[in-house]
C-alpha cells in the first residue's frame, strides 16, 4: 500500500504529526509512506526511517515572490505524483486540503468540517473523520491514523513511544558543559504572545546552578538572545543552527524549556525533558504532557477559534513555577 501524508508546515505541527509514523510501520511494515512539507522543513523529516520519500511543496516561495507561475508549477508538480491508494490531509487547511485534492488518489482523507478550522477544506476530501478540534493535537493526529487503517493503540502506547527525530550532524560546541546540567532556553517564537519575557528568562537562571544554551531562528529573536545573555553571567548564545544540528543539541541537553512553539515540542519528539509555558494558545490541546515533559499555562481564558494575539498574560507566570519545576527534572 503507498500513502501520502500532507503536513507542509510550521515546525510544531509536523513534529505533533510525526508521532503517527512508528505505529504505522509497526502494524504494517508493507506501507510506503510519502510526506508533502515546505521546503524550510525537510531536513526534519528526511532521515526517519519510516518515511519512502520527502516531497517538497514550495508554495511558501510562491506566495513570497507573488509569482503565479512558481505556483502553477508547484499544483502541476503535485498532478504528476502518485498513484496512490490513500492520501491523507494532517494540517486540515485550504491549501493543503487543495494539495491533497490534486493528488492523484482513489481516496483523500481528513477532518470532518465541524473538526476544522478552516470548515470549506472538508469539500475536498472524499472521506472525512469526525474527532473534536478542541481535542489534544497528538490524540487528533493518532486517531485520524487509527481510523484511515482501523489500527487500535493506546495513549499509554505514546507515553512509551520512540523517539523520532534523527540528524547525521553532532553539535560538539563549546556551549555544552561537562560539568553542570545544561538547559535550553527559547526566546523566540511565531509571536509576541507567546514569548516569555527575557527579565523573567534571567531570574530563572539565577535561581538554577546549570549552564544555560540559548537558542534563536532569526535576527530578532538573536537579540532576545543577546538581552538575556546581558542580564545573566552563566548563559551562553548558539550560533544559528540548521535543524539538524539543533535535533542534535536538544539530545545532548538535560531540559528544554521555550513557549508553544517548534523546538520545545522536539523536545517531547526526542523524548528529552521540557517545560512548555502556554499564554493565548492552549496547552491542554498543544502538548501531550507525560514525566517528563511539563507544561505551565498562564491563567488566561484561550479560545482555540480565535487566539488572541494581544494576550501576553504568559508574562505573568512566575519564574520560580518554572524554576521549580526544573528542578524536579534535572
Amino acid at each position: 500500500m503507498k500513502i501520502a501524508i500532507v503536513k507542509l508546515s510550521a515546525l510544531g505541527d509536523i513534529v505533533n504529526a510525526m508521532i503517527v509514523l512508528q505505529y504505522l510501520k509497526r502494524y504494517n511494515q508493507a506501507i510506503e509512506i510519502d510526506w508533502l512539507v515546505e521546503g524550510s522543513y525537510k531536513e526534519l523529516l528526511e532521515l526517519n526511517p519510516d518515511i519512502n520519500k520527502v516531497i517538497v511543496i514550495n508554495l511558501k516561495k510562491a506566495k513570497k515572490k507573488k509569482s503565479l507561475y512558481l505556483l502553477f508549477n508547484e499544483l502541476r508538480k503535485v498532478r504528476e505524483l502518485g498513484p496512490y491508494d490513500l492520501v491523507i490531509d494532517m494540517q486540515g487547511l485550504l491549501k493543503s486540503a487543495v494539495i491533497s485534492y490534486l493528488i492523484p488518489s482513489s481516496i483523500t482523507l481528513g477532518f470532518e468540517k465541524s473538526s476544522l478550522r478552516e470548515s470549506f477544506a472538508s469539500v475536498f476530501y472524499n472521506k472525512t473523520f469526525k474527532y473534536g478540534y478542541d481535542k489534544n493535537i497528538i490524540e487528533r493526529n493518532c486517531e485520524l491514523i487509527k481510523f484511515a487503517f482501523q489500527f487500535s493503540w493506546s495513549n499509554d502506547e505514546i507515553h512509551h513511544k520512540l523517539p523520532f527525530l534523527y540528524s547525521s550532524q553532532k553539535h560538539f560546541g563549546s556551549n555544552i558543559s561537562n560539568t553542570k546540567k545544561n538547559i535550553i532556553l527559547i526566546p523566540g517564537a511565531s509571536h509576541v504572545s507567546k514569548c516569555y519575557p527575557i527579565s523573567k528568562y534571567a531570574q530563572l537562571t539565577s535561581m538554577l546552578d546549570a549552564n544555560f544554551i540559548i537558542i534563536w531562528g532569526n535576527q530578532n529573536e538573536k537579540l532576545l538572545a543577546y538581552e538575556i545573555k546581558a542580564l545573566s553571567s552563566n548563559v551562553n548564545v548558539s550560533s544559528k543552527l540548521s535543524l539538524g544540528a539543533l535535533i542534535s543539541l536538544i539530545n545532548q541537553v538535560d531540559l528544554v524549556i521555550g513557549g508553544d512553539t517548534g523546538p520545545t515540542h522536539m523536545a517531547w519528539a526526542l523524548n528529552k525533558p521540557s517545560i512548555c509555558l502556554y499564554g493565548p494558545t492552549p496547552g491542554y490541546r498543544n502538548s501531550f504532557t507525560t514525566k517528563v515533559n511539563l507544561i505551565i499555562e498562564s491563567e488566561s481564558k484561550v479560545n482555540i477559534l480565535n487566539i488572541n494575539k494581544k494576550d501576553l498574560s504568559i508574562s505573568k507566570i512566575d519564574a520560580k513555577q518554572i524554576a521549580k519545576k526544573s528542578k524536579i527534572l534535572l
